[in-house]
């Protein structure tokens, strides 16, 4: 097993390696630097959606997002004014896109590993990434337009500022090693809020995010559930209220987690 991992064994100890490093002696406060996501199967990787449906065919990256923008019917036109912007939403309802999601909550996370009974034969896993020092790779002039604001993740106006096209950012690829950039999207519904998301997005379409951390040891950690905690998981995560219900405002969340709530337990 890699010196990244670690198997839990019970609730407890999962919910406390959840929060390793999170005390910050300066603040006198707990205030973890990590991102997480929650994965049902250990096994899978890191992967954006563009790849997983476009494969190495980054050229039509550009068709869909154009195409997105052309065809779609948008309220404000800000929301469509930047690349950056047109992929954030496009990403928000459903289309491919390079953009991986991830949470500050690591119940959230713990949320999307056990989500699908189906999958509670197999070990799950929480990726945990250093946000904090993975953006403080970065080159000018990424680093210095957060530093200027002595922030630790990127807004969608920050991004902008500094690399205003994809084409911009891309121009990272090959020249240098890819850049991955973690930043927090407009709080464009109430799931984005309620599920305190936020993207991690590489200068390539068809990168693979766990194959760049490989790369960067001291900057993540993989918490593997064995399968046999996830039923206890799920049932303490209900009780907790960290359901579909509230992570998907709207009939179809309540309809999900109704569906799932009521599924029985086979063994």
């Amino acid at each position: 097993m890699s010196r990244n991992e670690v198997v839990v064994h019970s609730w407890s100890e999962l919910c406390e390696r959840l929060y390793d490093n999170a005390w910050k002696p300066e603040l006198g406060r707990f205030r973890s630097d990590y991102a997480f996501r929650g994965l049902p199967d250990k096994s899978y990787q890191l992967q954006n959606s563009f790849y997983r449906i476009c494969q190495n065919n980054p050229q039509l990256e550009y068709h869909m997002l154009r195409n997105f923008k052309k065809y779609g019917q948008f309220a404000d036109a800000s929301m469509v004014s930047s690349d950056w912007r047109v992929m954030t939403l496009a990403q928000h309802h459903g289309l491919p896109t390079r953009l991986m999601d991830w949470t500050y909550s690591p119940f959230v996370a713990l949320h999307f590993a056990t989500e699908d009974p189906s999958t509670f034969d197999r070990d799950g896993i929480i990726w945990q990434v250093d946000y904090v020092r993975v953006n403080k790779l970065l080159p000018e002039p990424l680093r210095g337009v957060m530093e200027q604001v002595g922030a630790n993740a990127f807004t969608v106006e920050m991004i902008e500022e500094a690399v205003p096209t994809l084409q911009d950012f891309d121009a990272f690829h090959g020249a240098h090693h890819d850049l991955v950039i973690f930043f927090e999207p407009p709080s464009i519904n109430a799931r984005i809020v309620n599920q305190f998301a936020f993207f991690s997005v590489m200068s390539t379409a068809t990168g693979s995010l766990d194959e760049w951390l490989y790369h960067y040891p001291e900057l993540y950690r993989r918490i593997i559930i064995p399968h046999e905690l996830k039923w206890e998981i799920r049932d303490k995560l209900d009780q907790a209220n960290i359901t579909e219900r509230i992570l998907f405002p709207g009939l179809d969340g309540l309809a999900k987690w109704l569906s799932r709530h009521y599924t029985p337990r086979c063994e």
